[in-house]
């Protein structure tokens, strides 16, 4: 009789447990930003924080440092990320089949919002003799790990200027951080990135060494900026960084924040949504954001909108 109790209890609480509703298993939401010093993956990791802040019952977002547009892209396209951060000239190359992309466009590539301008820089230290771009001539110069944007940027400059990076100058592959350090270190005498401003990978070499900054400014660089919509001329105000008190004209591409036709359209929707009505919280995150604003955010994007993001723009009459 006590065990037939025992049975009958054991039953119940069984039953009660398969009839209670049963909590949903969050969905894990990978994020591919850039280097750990760079502005790509604060991107990717004060989004993931605001999301996990505000629909963190429903999503686990996880910000991933990476090697940059040309791996996010390609990462999207494989399914190994839900989001990525990419530079708008990039996007437009994968999208139409041009560059590394060439014969084989990633036709599946769609565009949720622009971030920050990023502008291409080349940093020296005072005491080489490099005060133009033509200087670097006979060099170490670092253009930028394979598969990064600053590299597709550094490219660009250079064929502009006519300068051969197997014949005129050493070229190394450096990453963003290690670049930095090279260049204290007098590994390297200079370097080429291209960078949401302020950036700790200039302001921290700049604590230790005397930088300069070098114009890109040249009539070929603005004749490019003028023939590409996704590039537009800009300046880095004097003071921004320490010891480089004049005003440096460059150009820039928008940081862009990416994803795949393959992600689900409501996965895509909640973070749109979510990220423009903290807007506020995203702009405090970090300096680079500062000033974002809604009708810029929607600038720049060269390749097609996602569903998920054109639903929420087209809900707030914004499109």
């Amino acid at each position: 009789m006590f065990g037939k109790r025992i049975f009958i209890a054991v039953a119940a609480v069984l039953a009660l447990a398969l009839s209670a509703p049963q909590a949903k298993a969050k969905q894990d939401i990978l994020f591919g930003g850039a280097s750990i010093v760079g502005v790509y993956y604060q991107v990717a990791l004060q989004i993931s924080n605001i999301m996990n802040n505000e629909i963190g019952d429903k999503y686990n977002y996880i910000g991933r440092p990476t090697g940059g547009s040309v791996f996010n892209i390609n990462a999207l396209e494989r399914g190994a990320f839900d989001f990525g951060v990419a530079q708008s000239d990039r996007n437009w190359q994968a999208y139409n089949g041009a560059a590394e992309w060439e014969g084989s466009p990633i036709k599946s590539l769609r565009s949720l919002f622009s971030m920050h301008p990023e502008t291409v820089m080349l940093v020296t230290r005072q005491d080489t003799d490099i005060h133009s771009v033509e200087d670097i001539k006979g060099h170490r110069i670092n253009i930028g790990n394979p598969g990064s944007g600053q590299r597709g940027n550094a490219m660009d400059v250079l064929e502009i200027y006519g300068i051969d990076p197997q014949n005129d100058f050493r070229a190394e592959g450096l990453e963003h951080h290690e670049a930095a350090r090279a260049l204290v270190d007098r590994n390297i005498d200079a370097f080429f990135y291209t960078i949401g401003n302020p950036s700790a990978a200039i302001e921290e070499p700049a604590t230790s060494v005397d930088i300069r900054m070098i114009p890109i400014n040249a009539q070929g660089i603005k004749d490019m900026v003028e023939e590409k919509p996704y590039y537009i001329m800009t300046t880095i105000p004097g003071g921004t960084y320490r010891g480089v008190d004049e005003d440096i004209e460059t150009y820039a591409v928008t940081a862009t924040v990416v994803s795949d036709e393959k992600v689900d359209e409501d996965v895509v929707y909640d973070m749109v949504k979510t990220v423009f009505e903290n807007l506020d919280a995203l702009r405090e995150s970090h300096a680079s954001f500062r000033h974002l604003e809604v009708e810029e955010m929607l600038q720049g994007l060269s390749a097609p909108l996602h569903p998920g993001a054109k639903r929420y723009y087209e809900e707030q009459g914004w499109m």
